[in-house]
């Protein structure tokens, strides 16, 4: 089962998404990723292989940002190569997307994407929430989000970040385990309670069909309606 972990506050996000992810390298996984919003653009890397090797190739570390998404992946809609590896965009680039679950209905969603012109870039079926997203933003993340949530057959946890809107993490759950962890001056999102228990005990798990919107300040949980 893949491992997610998602950050907003006031510290440096991509340290502290990589630190989670070896927390959740228990879960088995074939590649992983970050992505964070640095002067509102979505910074991306990710490639295939233990995070360790990733490294020799990559500095995460070195990756700005004070919000962020990342997801150490075990493949299943598509091979194993660095287009498949999370986090995926939509076609703008503007939103980011970790996704641990199956769409069971995403072959059905890309079809009626691709008519609209969507460019995809893997073949997985977290791309799909990506562009889904993206198909019914007009300014809010957390209504196109919800939007999208309501055309999916299948099991997700979710973490959502908009370069539009850098002040928000979006997480959503259902069927698939995903945690809030509460912070002073930040918040998290992850898979499992590990990925966190440096920075927060203080925990909420998502229930089935329920979103949350965090800041650096604040956490609301709603449920999909």
């Amino acid at each position: 089962m893949c491992g997610i972990i998602g950050y907003i506050g006031k510290s440096k996000a991509a340290p502290i998404l990589i630190e989670g992810l070896k927390r959740l390298e228990y879960r088995g996984y074939d590649s992983a990723g970050i992505s964070t919003i640095n002067e509102n653009n979505i910074i991306i890397e990710k490639d295939i292989g233990k995070i360790h090797e990733i490294e020799n190739k990559i500095n995460f570390k070195d990756i700005d940002g004070f919000v962020g998404v990342s997801q150490c992946r075990w493949a299943t809609h598509g091979g194993v190569t660095k287009e498949n590896a999370h986090p995926h965009t939509d076609c703008t680039g503007d939103i980011s997307i970790v996704h641990n679950g199956i769409i069971e209905n995403f072959s059905e969603l890309k079809e009626k994407l691709l008519k609209k012109d969507h460019k995809f870039k893997s073949l997985t079926d977290t791309e799909v929430i990506a562009h889904l997203i993206e198909d019914n933003y007009d300014g809010n993340i957390e209504e196109a989000t919800r939007k999208a949530l309501k055309q999916i057959e299948g099991s997700y946890a979710l973490g959502v970040i908009c370069s539009k809107e850098p002040d928000k993490l979006i997480a959503a759950r259902n069927e698939s385990p995903l945690i809030l962890g509460l912070g002073k001056d930040e918040n998290f999102i992850a898979s499992d309670v590990p990925a966190i228990l440096k920075y927060t005990n203080k925990v909420i798990y998502l229930e089935n069909n329920e979103m949350a919107i965090l800041t650096k300040n604040n956490v609301s949980i709603k449920d999909i309606d």
